[in-house]
């Protein structure tokens, strides 16, 4: 069988140091915030080349969070993507706040920018850019959108840890970049785990006490916070994987680049627009024969899925708001979209093996 991605595989080749790393946490017995979280912070926001970077208890909640320490409540709209996965919307809406969903691009699958500026509206405060599947959104564009508008711009980098534009990495363009470690992510723990880089000191200070039951100094509590640290021995996994991210990185670019070579005469194989360096958290592909090669990779016990087959717009919670709304895009790509096993371990004969049955669907 080839998985979506294969965990244990993984693990048990960082295994040695990654059992050390727990051990030695488990011998310290600082969980809560200990040094593993605060060197973590350190190396990630080293990496990622920003001044700052919190860890929280998910990626949902570093988009929580993040909005939150931004200002965002009751009234304000802000602007995403019906791509993606639902925490992008519920994060606007734990704050009080309205999503505002916008179609996106067929090529990329991230929001269409030239669309955005039609959706503003005097409630408009934010625009929330999903870095979907890995491929970098038009942040520039969407500087100048901003900027022209007044708005705020929070990256949802879930998908997209070590991905870049330029010289900057997703994560540190807008005012602030939320990222998951979910266990399948390109950096993913053993469990669930987040963190909100920034650039920013007073949003960073923010975030801190939030995260932390509105807490700066024990006992003494400023404002309704949360329940949302990172978990030390996380902490350490992370530490482990993270030296290592580039390394994953260019091993998924890899794959997807075989896969492309492969396919690209069968299907509609991802894109990527020259703007960004794609790190493919998914490889999904566009196919009217999508059940049909869905059933062939099933049969011969080769993982798949779709991601995402309802958009946001079209989805029950969303409906007293949404229901007229028409996304062509959007809605044709979540019926076309279909995703292929992709992680740094998998190796070319199974790309070849994967290519081989989707081919003799045609």
């Amino acid at each position: 069988m080839i998985p979506m991605v294969d965990l244990k595989e993984q693990y048990h080749s960082l295994k040695a140091e990654i059992d050390t790393e727990i051990q030695n946490a488990l011998d310290n017995t600082h969980f809560i915030l200990g040094p593993n979280v605060t060197a973590f912070e350190a190396e990630s926001a080293a990496y990622l080349g920003v001044n700052h970077a919190v860890s929280c208890a998910s990626g949902t909640d570093a988009l929580h969070l993040a909005l939150l320490a931004a200002g965002i409540g009751p009234g304000d709209e802000v602007i995403t993507s019906p791509f993606t996965f639902i925490a992008t919307a519920e994060a606007i809406c734990y704050t009080g706040a309205t999503p505002i969903f916008v179609d996106i691009k067929a090529d990329t699958f991230n929001i269409d920018m030239e669309l955005i500026e039609a959706a503003i509206t005097p409630r408009t405060r934010a625009v929330l850019p999903v870095h979907i599947f890995g491929q970098p959104a038009d942040m520039r564009a969407l500087a100048s959108i901003a900027e022209k508008h007044k708005l705020l711009v929070i990256e949802d980098c879930a998908q997209s840890f070590g991905a870049r534009i330029g010289d900057e990495f997703t994560g540190g363009i807008g005012m602030a970049g939320c990222h998951s470690f979910f266990p399948s992510k390109n950096l993913g723990c053993f469990g669930d785990g987040g963190m909100i880089t920034t650039q920013s000191d007073d949003m960073a200070s923010s975030l801190k006490i939030l995260r932390n039951h509105g807490s700066e100094r024990r006992y003494y509590h400023d404002v309704i916070g949360y329940n949302s640290r990172l978990d030390e021995i996380q902490a350490a996994i992370l530490r482990v994987k993270l030296k290592r991210i580039e390394q994953f990185n260019e091993n998924r670019r890899r794959v997807a680049h075989h896969y492309n070579d492969l396919l690209k005469d069968l299907v509609t194989t991802p894109q990527e627009d020259g703007i960004g360096v794609h790190v493919f958290h998914q490889y999904t592909i566009l196919t009217e024969k999508r059940e049909l090669i869905m059933q062939a990779l099933s049969d011969e016990q080769v993982a798949n899925a779709i991601y995402y087959p309802v958009p946001l717009h079209q989805q029950t919670v969303f409906r007293d708001k949404t229901a007229t709304q028409r996304l062509p895009v959007t809605e044709r790509v979540s019926e076309q979209c279909m995703s292929l096993p992709i992680y740094p371990e998998l190796g070319n004969e199974s790309v070849e093996h994967i290519a081989s049955i989707i081919r003799s669907v045609f």
